[in-house]
C-alpha cells in the first residue's frame, strides 16, 4: 500500500516487488483513464489532478521493470472496465494513428495513447534522446511495447549519428522527394524488366534483395542494431544509383521500373523507422 503510490516524482524510487508494480501501474492507468473520461485533461501549465505525473510514473514503472506489455490493450481494458464491459480484444494499433476505435466506441483511449506518447517524448528528451527519432518510430504504427519501442529508438539514434546513417538519410529523402514529385504509386507487383538495367541500378536491386529480408529477420529477433546494419548496406548502392542512373528516363518502361525501385528502397527503410520524420 505504501509503495504502490510510487514513483511520485522524478527523484522518487520505482517499486520493484512484482505485486506492487502491478498494483501501482493499474492504479495509475485507472486514474489517467478516469480523468480522460470526464475530460479533465491537462492543458498548458494546468494539471490540477497530476495526470502528467501519473503518466510519467507509469512510464517509469514500465521502463525500469522492463515490462513487456501491450500498452494499447492495457488502456483499452481500463476503459472497458470504466464502461462496465468485461470483454477484451486486441486493438492491433499503436500510438498516434488518430483513427479512433470504430464500432461506435469512444475515442478516449486513443487520446490516452497519444498523451502517453507525448509524455514519453518529454521523458526521453531529458535522457538525451531526440524527439524526431521517437516520432520516426511512432509513425510506423502498431508498436505499443515501450521496451521494444525504446530499444528501436536507441538503435536508430546510434545509427543516424554515423556517416552511413547520415548518408542513407540523405538518400532516403532524395528518393522520397522524387516519388512525391512524380506522385508515384507502386502497384507492389514485381515484373520482369524489358531492358538491361545499368550496373548501378542492378547493384541497388541486389542490395535490396539482401538487405530487406535481413532487416526483417533482425527486427523479428528484436536485434535493432542488426536491422540498422542491414540498412547501412544500402548506403553505397543508393549513392551510386543517384550518381549514375537517370530516374526520369525518356523511356516510360525505364522510368516506371526505376521509380518502383526507389519505392522498394523507401519500403525497406520503413521497416525500421519512418525516415521522413527525421530532421536533417
Amino acid at each position: 500500500i505504501r509503495d504502490h503510490y510510487k514513483p511520485v516524482g522524478a527523484g522518487d524510487d520505482v517499486p520493484s516487488a512484482p505485486v506492487t508494480v502491478a498494483v501501482s501501474l493499474a492504479d495509475k492507468l485507472d486514474t489517467i483513464c478516469n480523468f480522460f473520461r470526464i475530460e479533465e485533461i491537462p492543458t498548458g501549465s494546468k494539471d490540477p489532478f497530476a495526470i502528467r505525473r501519473a503518466t510519467l510514473g507509469a512510464l517509469r514503472l514500465i521502463g525500469d521493470s522492463n515490462l513487456r506489455i501491450p500498452l494499447a490493450l492495457a488502456i483499452d481494458y481500463s476503459m472497458r472496465l470504466l464502461e462496465g464491459q468485461r470483454e477484451v480484444e486486441s486493438l492491433g494499433r499503436g500510438f498516434g494513428d488518430g483513427t479512433g476505435f470504430g464500432g461506435g466506441r469512444s475515442d478516449y483511449p486513443i487520446f490516452v495513447l497519444n498523451f502517453f506518447a507525448d509524455r514519453l517524448k518529454v521523458q526521453q528528451r531529458e535522457a538525451g534522446v531526440r524527439h524526431d527519432l521517437i516520432d520516426a518510430v511512432f509513425a510506423l504504427g502498431g508498436e505499443d511495447d515501450l521496451v521494444r519501442l525504446l530499444a528501436r529508438v536507441h538503435a536508430l539514434q546510434a545509427f543516424v549519428e554515423t556517416e552511413d546513417g547520415t548518408n542513407l538519410l540523405a538518400g532516403y529523402k532524395r528518393a522520397a522527394n522524387i516519388l512525391k514529385k512524380e506522385d508515384f504509386t507502386d502497384t507492389g507487383g514485381a515484373s520482369a524488366l524489358s531492358y538491361t538495367p545499368e550496373p548501378a541500378e542492378k547493384a541497388l536491386m541486389d542490395a535490396l534483395s539482401s538487405a530487406a529480408p535481413s532487416a526483417d529477420s533482425a527486427i523479428a529477433d528484436e536485434d535493432f542494431t542488426g536491422a540498422m546494419a542491414a540498412l547501412a548496406s544500402l548506403r553505397a548502392p543508393i549513392d551510386a544509383f543517384f550518381e549514375g542512373v537517370t530516374v526520369n528516363d525518356a523511356d516510360p518502361a525505364k522510368r516506371e521500373a526505376r521509380l518502383s525501385l526507389l519505392a522498394n528502397f523507401r519500403a525497406a527503410v520503413h521497416k525500421v523507422a519512418d525516415f521522413g520524420k527525421i530532421e536533417g
